[in-house]
């Protein structure tokens, strides 16, 4: 479980307890930090990195909302005030929530829900982006390697021990269709215990047949109908 490591910015204290209890009522975030300004939260974040950032609107010299407009790098934030008629340039600041006083414990908990689905979604961007997505495959023939691009397979067939992989040509070669399924993108799709189709390839549903773009016309087995037709 990942702790979410949190500030609290508000002039009140009052405001401020309410806070550092809901946060202590959860086991998955952690205080760093209780400020009573925006300069105590400036110097906190030039210190350490942090995810959640409570933050009061009016607060004495520098609002809640100029501090935001300072931060080249936000964390989540969660505006947490009184005045309703901010909200939409809170959220015209990118603010995550916005949560008006007094709130409960299960709003509290809807707000940091939130975050919690934000930073699951930048991680799952930045392993996209860090993961080079395979395009092509390389394949044993006629004691030779081949290189196959995954966008020109048409279709492949089980052939006893081997497989026809069916491009432009057909290429031979030895592993079995439920192997090879298991290197290929979601592209491609099982119809049949001797079929695996690349499903961009698909033109037609004919009862318990599939037509290809090339007119290929190949069975739907039963028990794959249903997953066939999820797809669709």
């Amino acid at each position: 479980m990942k702790i979410l490591q949190c500030i609290i910015a508000d002039d009140e204290p009052i405001a401020r307890q309410i806070l550092e209890n809901y946060i202590e009522a959860l086991p998955n975030l952690k205080i760093v930090a209780s400020c009573k300004n925006a300069f105590e939260v400036l110097e906190v974040l030039q210190e350490t990195t942090i995810d959640i950032l409570f933050l009061d609107i009016n607060m004495p010299k520098l609002s809640g909302l100029s501090l935001l407009k300072t931060m080249q790098q936000k964390p989540n934030v969660i505006i947490t005030t009184a005045y309703p008629e901010y909200a939409i340039e809170g959220f015209e600041l990118a603010v995550t929530d916005y949560l008006l006083k007094p709130f409960s414990l299960e709003r509290f908990l809807q707000a940091v829900n939130k975050v919690s689905k934000n930073l699951k979604e930048d991680t799952k961007t930045v392993l996209v982006d860090k993961e080079e997505v395979a395009t092509s495959v390389f394949v044993k023939s006629d004691k030779k390697l081949i290189k196959i691009n995954f966008d020109e397979i048409n279709h492949i067939e089980a052939y006893g021990n081997y497989i026809k992989i069916f491009t432009d040509k057909m290429i031979l070669t030895p592993q079995t269709l439920s192997d090879f399924l298991n290197k290929l993108p979601e592209s491609f799709l099982r119809i049949h215990k001797s079929f695996i189709i690349n499903f961009n390839e698909l033109k037609l549903i004919d009862g318990n047949q599939i037509v290809l773009q090339n007119d290929t016309k190949l069975p739907i087995g039963k028990s794959y109908r249903k997953e066939v037709l999820d797809r669709i």
